[in-house]
């Protein structure tokens, strides 16, 4: 947490305003300037890597059922566009594609692994090597919540980048993330920030912290004062702006609570 200025990640794209973990999401978050995107893969039936959050398509399709139970070629029949209906039609990303479509930015990618329902056998290989084959391995951070897949990350390809995603009170969440999961990032939701010598503990251990999903204007302003390493949003534009207003690293408790009273 020394960088000048909080980094914004688009979570699942700009998903605040386009279908998320669709190409269209990830491209308005190039177009509103986010420093990152962040996106989920699971894999289908035939071992594509497909760029959706839910291990079903339910939620975000006009379809039904597991990922895992479809081919890509059967899943591009469905109408991706359900969290925004006034985009027409949108087809499931596969991860290459995305690749493909930040590579000539210089946007950071931050790869979730949905590995905490369906293990997916052989899922961390395969997202290894399409990142080395596309020449993006000094852009992408591999995240999960299942903490198993983030030490095989480490195991298969120490150099890789890897973030711990937790939800609720880990004990010594940073020492568990440095050694037990060997992660270089600490990825928690945001009101775990706030836990006492948190933020003093990531920065003796030298971990940086990518925090989720913010979407709210007095959260990003305590995180960004906070000078967590990166903020995690749907409305990155909005975020863009208020992390432009702030100092940082320097959160007090007076402040924490006239924001929250705001």
């Amino acid at each position: 947490m020394d960088q000048e200025k909080t980094k914004v990640w688009a979570h699942r794209g700009a998903s605040g305003y386009a279908p998320e973990n669709t190409l269209d999401a990830f491209q308005k978050a190039v177009e509103m300037g986010a420093d990152g995107i962040e996106l989920d893969v699971q894999m289908t039936k035939d071992g594509e890597l497909v760029v959706i959050h839910d291990e079903t398509i339910d939620r975000v399709s006009n379809g039904k059922g597991w990922v895992k139970d479809y081919t890509y070629e059967e899943l591009k029949k469905f109408n991706f566009n359900k969290t925004h209906l006034e985009y027409t039609k949108e087809e499931i990303p596969t991860l290459e594609q995305v690749y493909r479509l930040i590579k000539p930015t210089n946007l950071t990618i931050n790869v979730e692994i949905k590995t905490g329902i369906v293990f997916y056998p052989g899922i961390e290989e395969r997202v290894l090597e399409l990142t080395e084959r596309l020449g993006m391995k000094e852009r992408v951070i591999y995240s999960s919540f299942n903490h198993y897949t983030i030490r095989k990350i480490k195991e298969l390809d120490p150099q890789a980048k890897t973030g711990m995603l937790y939800e609720d009170g880990i004990i010594d969440a940073v020492d568990y993330a440095c050694d037990v999961v060997k992660a270089d990032a600490l990825h928690p939701a945001g009101y775990n920030v706030f836990y006492p010598g948190f933020l003093e503990r990531c920065r003796e251990r030298k971990r940086l912290l990518h925090v989720w999903t913010i979407n709210e204007e007095k959260h990003m302003r305590m995180l960004c004062e906070a000078g967590v390493d990166a903020l995690i949003t749907n409305y990155p534009d909005i975020a863009k702006k208020i992390r432009d207003e702030y100092r940082f690293g320097e959160l007090q408790p007076e402040l924490v609570q006239r924001i929250l009273q705001s």
